[in-house]
């Protein structure tokens, strides 16, 4: 079905972003990018540091299993439990796209709901190979 998407052109791509991702959010902790423009525009300051380290060790383990998967990260595991990871993080983006779209932020709309889509996309086209 996906298989237009080069297999090596989405693993690239996803290690690509998710390290975009992770610096993002870690702009976001140190107050370089504002906070009220990530989680729906609707936490307070001392919430935003525990959702946000939260997304920063999420999108490790992701760009962990990225990088297993693609042959960059020596580590033996079992390639049901790599499938089955990227199956959790393909339900993960594609219920992150929807809530993006109702954002309370026109930026987080405008920007994170295609970036949360082509996640989507590129751990459904590894998780189906």
């Amino acid at each position: 079905m996906l298989n237009f998407i080069p297999k090596r052109f989405a693993i690239h791509l996803l290690l690509l972003l998710f390290t975009a991702v992770m610096l993002f959010h870690l702009l976001v902790m140190l107050g370089v990018i504002p906070f009220e423009i990530v989680w729906g525009g609707r936490l307070t300051r001392e919430k935003m540091i525990q959702f946000e380290s939260a997304s920063l060790l999420l999108n490790g383990v992701m760009l962990t299993v990225i990088g297993i998967y693609a042959g960059y990260v020596n580590l033996n595991v079992n390639p049901k439990i790599l499938k089955g990871a990227l199956w959790i993080m393909v339900a993960l983006f594609f219920l992150n796209t929807l809530g993006n779209l109702y954002s309370n932020n026109d930026l987080e709309k405008i920007i994170f709901t295609p970036v949360t889509m082509l996640l989507t996309v590129f751990c459904l086209r590894l998780a189906m190979d």
